[in-house]
């Protein structure tokens, strides 16, 4: 998330990885704040940080403000060395809402990457055919994603024996233990559990 405090920080230790634009107009953590890095009013809430919720991004967003910044954000992260490999949007906020997933996709046939894209199954609950207008902008996604919640150990296990035919994006919440962590995540000792178990217990490698 290139608006974040320490994104700048993790630019510098970019050695080639697959990392992908984590697209952010929300920012939902009570003492860990940020905010837009345009110009853009109308993504700001009452104490100058983007909103804490989606609806507030949906109610109160310029769609043109939406673009500006998306963009922006994709670029700095180009100028400071990232070869992007994926665009995503946290929270959802630009895959659940028609005229904000015009905004995803748009920006993913511009700088021509891949996109997070809700399931098949949630697809009917956002009420319009995301898959279907990816496939007609040639814009390529995962065929299955499994998200899990914070201490993910058991449901990646589950996830790597459920695999099915296709390409499957597992999304786990792993984090480095620090002081701004613990002070700004209440859940932080279940991240740095997460961050343990996908970077280092011998099992993973061993269970794909």
């Amino acid at each position: 998330m290139v608006p974040c405090p320490w994104a700048r920080d993790a630019a510098a230790m970019y050695r080639g990885e697959d990392v992908g634009v984590h697209l952010t107009l929300n920012a939902e953590w009570e003492t860990y704040r940020w905010g837009p890095i345009t110009h853009s009013p109308s993504l700001l809430d009452g104490d100058g940080g983007f909103p804490r919720t989606i609806e507030d991004v949906w109610d109160h967003a310029d769609v043109e403000e939406v673009r500006k910044e998306c963009r922006a954000q994709i670029e700095r992260a180009i100028y400071w060395g990232f070869d992007v490999s994926h665009l995503d949007s946290h929270m959802g906020t630009l895959q659940l809402r028609a005229d904000f997933f015009d905004v995803y996709l748009e920006l993913a046939v511009d700088f021509r990457l891949p996109l997070r894209m809700v399931g098949a199954g949630s697809e009917r609950l956002v009420g319009f055919p995301a898959r279907r207008l990816a496939d007609e902008e040639g814009v390529v996604y995962p065929d299955h994603f499994v998200y899990t919640r914070v201490g993910s150990r058991r449901a990646i296990e589950k996830a790597l024996f459920d695999l099915r035919p296709g390409v499957t994006e597992v999304y786990v919440h792993p984090a480095v233990d620090t002081d701004e962590l613990r002070a700004s995540h209440p859940d932080w000792a279940s991240r740095v559990e997460d961050h343990g178990f996908v970077r280092r217990d011998p099992s993973i490698p061993d269970l794909v």
